[in-house]
């Protein structure tokens, strides 16, 4: 399995971003796939996730209400639609599936990881 994502960018503060996150070689539809980021200096932490089954899905609390999480299972691409991006926002995100489980917003585990996008929120 293989996770390609896209979408990194530059934006000001307030400004919309969507990131995407392909899944190539995925033989299994039960998952759960999301975004983990990591800003200069800090631990990579949870964003999002969304599960394959059933489309539920969890937000990290710092971006609740400003972030939307979509899956296109036909597709097997999951899409991070950003909003209102303030400077705290600016990290590395990167994709991250977990097969047959949770993925856990507050466990640095999966069974595979993305490379990683840069989102810089700057004026």
């Amino acid at each position: 399995v293989q996770l390609v994502e896209s979408g990194r960018g530059s934006v000001q503060p307030g400004g919309s971003l969507t990131l995407s996150c392909a899944a190539t070689g995925l033989t299994s539809d039960d998952y759960s796939i999301g975004w983990f980021r990591q800003a200069p200096g800090k631990e990579r932490g949870g964003v999002s996730r969304i599960n394959s089954l059933d489309g539920s899905t969890s937000y990290a609390d710092s971006v609740k209400g400003r972030f939307t999480i979509s899956l296109d299972n036909a597709k097997n691409t999951m899409y991070l639609q950003m909003n209102d991006l303030k400077p705290g926002d600016t990290a590395v995100y990167y994709c991250a599936l977990v097969i047959r489980g949770l993925l856990n917003l507050y466990s640095d585990f999966a069974d595979y990881w993305g490379r990683g996008t840069q989102v810089t929120v700057s004026s």
